[in-house]
């Protein structure tokens, strides 16, 4: 528990996290509460954090990641928060600066965190992830997450907002299975966002946009010195690409027929 004046609450969203969120709750051990939104998971996430002393736990169903995340920050007591998601884990230096921010009398409405990437438990050190950094600590009553993202989720800040300089850890790569499964999900969801914004799907876009994206992270941004790790990474990250585009043609042709099928 943190002895300072001001307080914290720690957020996170999970589904299907048991092997991370262990790790997750137990480096955030110095917030005030710790809060968890869990998507109706299978796999013992939710007894487990059922079963933790420190966790406040709710089950919401999963709609996109703005409203869950929006529904998680609701949630929160204190005005300080801390969010994370589940495969995320704060190192000790971080913790301390994240208290010495947030009782800082000159602290500003929200701050932007590094991430370190880890391949299982190895490093990314390249792949597209180098100058990755998202709003993860912020005072509740500046914020909001905007309507206009189903995913990577974005925060409106009422306010200034500052970098810390430790990194916050992030286990992205579990295996290929679990990978690949996450990244066609955001796909159909950025598909979504796009069909909503009324963006057309071009046969162009569907071969283009994918090609660019692994050309961009695996040779521009330095992929290939992550080796085979990195070769697994930027294809499926252009794999979600793709799949953006094939789910968006896929909505236009439901789209169309139903107009088709309502005409008088």
């Amino acid at each position: 528990m943190t002895t300072n004046k001001e307080r914290l609450s720690a957020v996170i969203i999970t589904y299907n996290e048991v092997g991370y969120i262990e790790n997750c709750i137990a480096s955030v051990d110095f917030a005030d509460e710790i809060i968890v939104v869990d998507s109706y998971s299978t796999d013992g996430t939710y007894e487990f954090l059922l079963a933790h002393p420190r966790v406040k736990v709710l089950q919401h169903p999963f709609e996109n990641f703005t409203a869950q995340k929006s529904f998680a920050l609701k949630q929160a007591t204190h005005d300080w928060v801390l969010f994370l998601d589940a495969d995320e884990v704060v190192p000790n230096p971080l913790k301390e600066e994240i208290v010495t921010t947030i009782n800082d009398p000159a602290a500003q409405e929200a701050y932007w965190f590094y991430r370190s990437f880890m391949y299982q438990n190895q490093r990314l050190r390249f792949s597209g992830w180098q100058t990755d950094k998202n709003h993860r600590l912020f005072k509740k009553s500046k914020v909001k997450f905007t309507d206009a993202k189903l995913v990577h989720e974005t925060l409106e800040v009422n306010g200034t907002s500052g970098i810390l300089n430790e990194k916050l850890i992030h286990y992205c790569y579990k295996d290929y299975g679990d990978y690949k499964a996450k990244m066609l999900h955001y796909g159909r969801l950025k598909a979504l966002e796009s069909f909503y914004k009324e963006k057309r799907f071009f046969y162009c876009l569907l071969v283009l946009k994918p090609f660019w994206k692994f050309v961009n992270h695996y040779v521009i941004r330095l992929g290939f010195l992550d080796g085979k790790r990195g070769i697994n990474v930027c294809y499926l990250n252009a794999l979600s690409v793709y799949e953006r585009y094939r789910e968006l043609q896929q909505l236009e042709k439901k789209n169309a027929l139903t107009y088709y099928l309502v005409m008088p």
